[in-house]
């Protein structure tokens, strides 16, 4: 499979990118079906269920209303994060629902949308499906769809159903470097003498040009600057019921007015700053950065912006070799790991960012390819076994100080891997093939659903 690296970082809507953002682009595409084949006119009733991990979590992440939003015409990467209460609530006041803006036909949601909180499908733990009826009750159109982390979306035909991994096809772009596993990434090295970024900037011109890749990445950056701009800005209480303060705020007014001489580890806490201003802004469904899931989405801005602000001579020609060699280890997790916490637990979200910044990091510092393979691995092997129990079904706790740590570790997996020569015994696909292997041991209560770990020894007030 040919993965680009503006699939595995794309501009969405918190709070989660497989709860959300996938939600969202699966309705989307169901509804775009309906209009390709004409069937939208005569669509009387559209009924959507969640199941899994969706349905477990799916009101306090969002996939309600992105379910609503994306029938309704909406992508995750141009909603107007600021107007999604207004038009939800004009829908649900007026119970009907514009599909694609325009074609209007009645809506309850109590009886439209349905959230299986304990059924799943066979294929995957975050499956939706959507049905399409005319005014006599036959079904027009009907779709599975399965949301499979980082915003990627899958449809039935991906999946064998023998137990294998999933099909997926989306694009077989012939590339000049294919890459599936960390060895196929040095063996390129190796052979060409490239680092790791420039194998990943290759591939990505069979998409488009490298002024493209670099307007692009960069304009990736900026959103990732201004979603901690906008968490550093905003106060009060995160929403859902659980009543967390916002803290970014008040930690930036304080660090600001300090000057850290004599405080070695004092760059750190702006590390934590700006995770912590990411996912407040995430957790209030802000726009960010699947970078490479939502409920991961501190650790590569946070790790970016430590290195523009205390790295000497860090500039934007870095800022596009740390992406693009993030990406490729994200690429490597997306294919034999998992970015999915419904999947394989938080090891494979906060795991696989940390395994992306430590990399990042690692080359615009100098590192050489077994370096950067050295301090990805690092980040994901201290991840391992880590679980996602989401408090009350909220990306907040402990998510949201859990990105916090992860970038700190992401900083010293680089800093490890650095004094180093990239000599190491456990390889990074062995550590993916680990990660993986123990998400399929874990219980499924720890993976996403809120029913295990802190999501039930945590009072919700």
């Amino acid at each position: 499979m040919a993965i680009s690296i503006f699939d595995l970082f794309s501009v969405g809507i918190g709070p989660s990118s497989s709860h959300t953002v996938g939600p969202m682009r699966a309705a989307r595409s169901f509804v775009d079906g309906l209009a390709d084949s004409g069937e939208i006119k005569r669509t009387h009733r559209v009924k959507a269920e969640l199941f899994g991990s969706l349905g477990a979590t799916g009101h306090g992440h969002g996939s309600a209303q992105a379910v609503v939003l994306g029938l309704a015409g909406e992508r995750p990467e141009s909603v107007d994060t600021d107007l999604v209460p207004i038009r939800m609530a004009e829908i649900r006041a007026a119970r009907k629902l514009p599909l694609l803006g325009s074609h209007e036909i009645g809506f309850r949601e109590d009886g439209d949308l349905v959230m299986h909180r304990r059924r799943s499908l066979p294929a995957h733990p975050n499956g939706m499906v959507f049905r399409a009826f005319d005014a006599d009750g036959e079904i027009l159109r009907e779709r599975t769809f399965y949301s499979v982390g980082g915003g990627f979306v899958l449809d039935e035909t991906a999946f064998p159903g023998d137990g294998a991994d999933p099909v997926i096809v989306e694009d077989s772009t012939a590339l000049p470097h294919p890459f599936r596993t960390g060895g196929d990434l040095l063996a390129h090295c190796a052979e060409t003498g490239l680092p790791i970024s420039e194998i990943m900037l290759r591939n990505e011109l069979c998409w488009r040009s490298e002024e493209e890749v670099r307007s692009g990445l960069l304009r990736i950056w900026d959103v990732m600057v201004e979603c901690v701009r906008n968490g550093c800005e905003h106060g009060g209480v995160l929403p859902g019921g659980l009543k967390v303060p916002r803290r970014a705020k008040a930690l930036h007014d304080k660090l600001r007015d300090e000057d850290g001489v004599g405080d070695a580890l004092y760059a750190m806490d702006w590390v934590s700053l700006y995770a912590l201003a990411v996912n407040e802004e995430n957790a209030s469904g802000g726009r960010v950065v699947t970078a490479p899931t939502n409920g991961a989405a501190g650790i590569i801005p946070a790790v970016l912006h430590y290195y523009r602000r205390f790295i000497a001579d860090a500039d934007d020609d870095g800022v596009v070799t740390f992406l693009l060699t993030a990406g490729a280890i994200g690429s490597v997790l997306k294919q034999t790991g998992s970015i999915s916490g419904a999947e394989v637990g938080c090891q494979g979200e906060v795991g696989s960012a940390c395994a992306m910044a430590a990399a990042g990091l690692t080359e615009v510092l100098g590192g050489s390819p077994r370096q950067v393979e050295n301090a990805a691995e690092i980040g994901v092997e201290h991840h391992l076994g880590l679980t996602c129990d989401p408090v009350g079904g909220l990306v907040q706790i402990p998510c949201i100080e859990r990105n916090a740590v992860g970038a700190s570790k992401a900083i010293h997996a680089a800093r490890m891997a650095m004094r180093g020569d990239g000599s190491h015994i456990v390889t990074l696909d062995k550590a993916i093939k680990t990660m993986r292997e123990t998400g399929a041991d874990m219980k499924v209560k720890y993976k996403e659903t809120s029913r295990g770990g802190l999501a039930v020894n945590v009072i919700e007030c």
